[in-house]
């Protein structure tokens, strides 16, 4: 009796550090740690299955977007942030390609790919920029063909045309000569395609907020004030929310004065 005790207590101990887990257990609580907005639980526990299941596609493409969304809410303030952004948003993209490479025939590693690759570019050069814009257009016309009815790619989309066209006549012209052709976009589709988004999922802050950059770009104001005061009102659902209201916020408080 003594022994089974004993043994009982030792197998105990050993589920309480994580031993005998498999891939799926560690999927399981990472995705109850991102429903908690706990993102750096939720990767500890999606690398944990990875190590388990080096090619397991819900691992790789959920282990991106924990990166991603872990890189976006570290403070401005914070030492070494882009040093620190820039290895997530790397290693978000690199296990988007994991993703894809493990299963293309589903639509979360391509948009992952979108997600991650678009955040990176931000922080590198103009040529490095135009030529990831290509892959990123390939990847979210690919997630749209594998599921028209993803909220997530329309956003990608819409955000897309908008950083396209903000490429103008003379910077497009001279920038061709240097980098190449650059892709064109316009904001008119990416108000077409944010607006698709919000009617997918209108409780979305981000589709509110980015929609709303798209109307002040397009002049509408009036829309854009509409557009973030709906991004400060609804409630929160994801970790970056309350970055993306703080933004919304200022937003708002320009056009208003």
């Amino acid at each position: 009796m003594k022994k089974c005790l004993i043994l009982f207590a030792v197998l105990t101990s050993l589920a309480v550090l994580g031993y005998g887990q498999t891939a799926t257990d560690h999927i399981k609580a990472g995705d109850e740690a991102y429903a908690q907005f706990d993102d750096q639980k939720a990767l500890e526990h999606y690398l944990e299955a990875i190590k388990l299941e080096p090619q397991n596609y819900e691992a790789l493409w959920k282990t991106s977007r924990a990166c991603v969304d872990i890189a976006d809410v570290i403070p401005a303030a914070d030492k070494d942030v882009k040093t620190r952004q820039m290895k997530l948003y790397t290693d978000g993209t690199a296990y988007a390609r994991k993703a894809v490479a493990a299963n293309p025939n589903d639509i979360w590693g391509h948009l992952q790919i979108t997600i991650a690759l678009g955040k990176r570019l931000l922080m590198l050069g103009k040529k490095e920029q135009i030529d990831g814009a290509k892959q990123i257009r390939t990847e979210v016309d690919k997630a749209i063909e594998l599921d028209p009815t993803n909220h997530l790619a329309y956003h990608v989309l819409g955000r897309w045309h908008r950083r396209m066209a903000e490429i103008g006549g003379a910077k497009r012209f001279f920038g061709s000569l240097v980098y190449g052709s650059i892709p064109k976009g316009s904001f008119e589709e990416s108000e077409k395609n944010l607006k698709k988004a919000v009617e997918l999922k209108p409780n979305y802050v981000n589709h509110h907020l980015e929609l709303g950059i798209t109307y002040v770009a397009l002049k509408k104001n009036d829309l854009a004030k509409q557009e973030f005061q709906k991004a400060i009102d609804l409630p929160k659902t994801t970790s970056k929310d309350d970055v993306l209201k703080a933004q919304a916020q200022s937003e708002l408080a320009k056009l208003k004065s």
